[in-house]
């Protein structure tokens, strides 16, 4: 879908729930929208409730159960985990269908601002510092325009019998990008898998899950469908699958993704790269130019879903930068079903 002729305005005067996880941004997110943030909404006439959240999946819970016709749009003021509580809580509901198309609204204000520093870009914007970036994001809350964003469906199969399913705007990344305590010489051994973008054969899906069915995966414990290409190695550096431009605001990972392309932006690193090669690699992508290095090692496709299935017995998988239950995990993406505040 084009995004430019999908693009609509926030109802006005609905009121506007602003999430504050008071703890983000070295406990500095509550100050820095009362610094920056309150009186440019006030200003712009934008009516808004400031919910100050308790705990981990508070904003889960509350989004689950909230009566949505109250409010305009949701607004998080945090990094990225307290966004990806807040989808998966809409995504959660019976009526997830209309729930997910509640406006959604970023202001960085935690440590990984990702998809703040997407939207940024996505407006055409240069870089700028992590406060700039919060004044621009609160300007484009203000305007109130609504794009559509890509989500992707995620199961993580430790119990192929009842798999977990989350709900992704971001990534899904495994080995050195996901693991904190990384060795540089490291090698993570799996298997990975993926259909690529020219090949859609949708089955019959299992609907027994609440939220949109996974026409394009076949559960975890079978074989991956035919028309899936597996990739013959088998020993990996990392595995970094992403839907959006950003995976943080100094890592530009995918430079050809936008906000509702229906892709998934697959980067994998083989083993047998060096330290310098690898540094390198890193270094180019704060600036977008790593897909540009020509890098033996490094592989980049455009898929519609994948499963990658780890063989080391430890290891660590992020899903938008939130660690998740460590084995078999495959996901599919689903074009355009969320909205996003943004230019």
């Amino acid at each position: 879908v084009d995004s430019s002729s999908s693009r609509r305005g926030v109802h006005r005067p609905c009121s506007v729930m602003l999430l504050v996880n008071p703890h983000s941004g070295k406990g500095q997110a509550l100050s820095l929208f009362t610094g920056h943030v309150q009186r440019m909404l006030n200003e712009a006439g934008v009516p808004h409730t400031l919910v100050i959240t308790e705990r981990q999946n508070h904003a889960r819970e509350l989004v689950r159960e909230a009566d949505l016709s109250q409010w305009g749009a949701l607004v998080i003021m945090s990094g990225d985990g307290l966004l990806f509580e807040v989808v998966n809580g809409l995504m959660e509901r019976e009526d997830w269908e209309e729930a997910i198309q509640t406006p959604l609204g970023i202001l960085p204000g935690g440590s990984g601002n990702a998809l703040a520093a997407s939207i940024h870009h996505y407006s055409g914007a240069q870089p700028v510092s992590s406060e700039e970036l919060l004044v621009s994001c609160g300007f484009l809350l203000c305007k109130g325009l609504v794009s559509r964003m890509d989500l992707a469906s995620v199961h993580l199969g430790s119990s192929p019998s009842n798999p977990t399913r989350l709900f992704s705007f971001l990534s899904l990344a495994w080995g050195f990008v996901a693991d904190v305590d990384v060795e540089s010489e490291k090698v993570y051994k799996g298997r990975l898998a993926y259909l690529p973008v020219d090949e859609r054969e949708p089955m019959s899906a299992n609907a027994t899950l609440p939220g949109p069915p996974d026409s394009l995966l076949v559960p975890l414990d079978q074989p991956v469908p035919s028309d899936w290409v597996v990739v013959p190695e088998e020993d990996f550096v990392l595995m970094l699958a992403m839907y959006q431009s950003h995976l943080a605001k100094d890592l530009y990972a995918a430079p050809d993704s936008t906000l509702d392309d229906g892709l998934i932006h697959l980067i994998y690193i083989r083993a047998g790269i060096s330290r310098t090669a690898l540094l390198r690699l890193f270094l180019a992508m704060e600036k977008g130019t790593h897909l540009a290095n020509n890098c033996p090692h490094l592989v980049y496709t455009r898929v519609r879903a994948l499963r990658l299935e780890p063989y080391s017995p430890k290891g660590v998988i992020t899903v938008d930068g939130e660690v998740v239950e460590y084995g078999p995990v495959q996901a599919q993406v689903h074009g355009g079903i969320a909205r996003l505040i943004t230019r």
